[in-house]
Formats: C-alpha cells, structure tokens, sequence
C-alpha cells in the first residue's frame, strides 16, 4: 500500500526565501518504491525546458550522518532516473564538513552519460560565510 504524503507547500526554511525563485516540494518514486521528498527550486521566470541543472545536498561523513549521506546518495540517483538529462548540462556542488564531493560527478557521468558534467564545488561548513563568493567564482569558472 502506496503511503499518501500530505506535502507543506509554504516557506519552512530557516534562512529568507529569495524573491528571485519559485520553490515547491516535489516526490520522486525510487526504484525501490521508496517515496522521497525534496524541494524544487527554479528560476522566477523560467519558461520551457531549462538548459541546465544544479545538484546540491549537503554531505556528511562522520557515523551519525552516514544514513543521511546514504539517503541523500539515493535521492541524487532516483532523480537521475527519474528524469532524463540528455543535452543538459549538470553543475555538481555540496556543503561539506570534509567528505567533499565523494566521486559525485563520476557517478553523475555514470547515470547521465549523454548529459554534460561540469567540474563541481565543495563548499567547507567551516567556510559557508564566503561562499556567496566561492559560488560565484566556480559559476563563471564553468561558463556560468
């Protein structure tokens, strides 16, 4: 029996909602028939098909997050499957305590081989408030 999810479609986020994007939280059916829940965010004036994606979720390595890492692990390759990305250009990036990107963009390269990976970023937590910055410079660095 398929669980019904009752999604919040307000703001419940800790830090302000840019007046720039559009947000929603959408479903995604794993292969193993696992619902997972995740939000969506898009540009405010997005028309048709985007030409490109960005990835992100935070990552952990200590013992206590590995079950998040796994889930967010599983969440990355269901909306990999769920979706085909032929033609679109994937930007990898994450916040890390230290795990970095984790091979990320190679297993990316290894579910979408028709789409196009770019170098991604890890943003250390210990350096969240120059990110803005760190964000920016890696954007214009893969022709952002």
């Amino acid at each position: 029996m398929e669980e019904k999810l009752n999604l919040v479609q307000e703001w419940d986020k800790t830090f302000p909602k840019s007046e720039k994007i559009n947000h929603k939280k959408v479903i995604f059916h794993n292969r193993y028939g696992i619902n997972l829940v995740a939000d969506l965010y898009e540009p405010k004036d997005a028309k048709g098909k985007l030409p490109a994606i960005a990835v992100c979720g935070p990552f952990g390595a200590v013992k206590e997050q590995a079950s998040g890492l796994y889930a967010q692990t599983m969440a990355l390759y269901t909306f990999l499957d769920e979706y085909d990305l032929s033609g679109k250009t994937i930007a990898p990036f994450v916040t890390s305590g230290g795990s970095g990107l984790s091979g990320t963009p190679s297993k990316i390269e290894d579910e979408e081989p028709n789409a196009t990976v770019t170098e991604g970023l890890s943003v250390r937590d210990s350096n969240s408030e120059n990110s803005q910055s760190a964000v920016s410079e890696w954007l214009s660095e893969i022709g952002f």
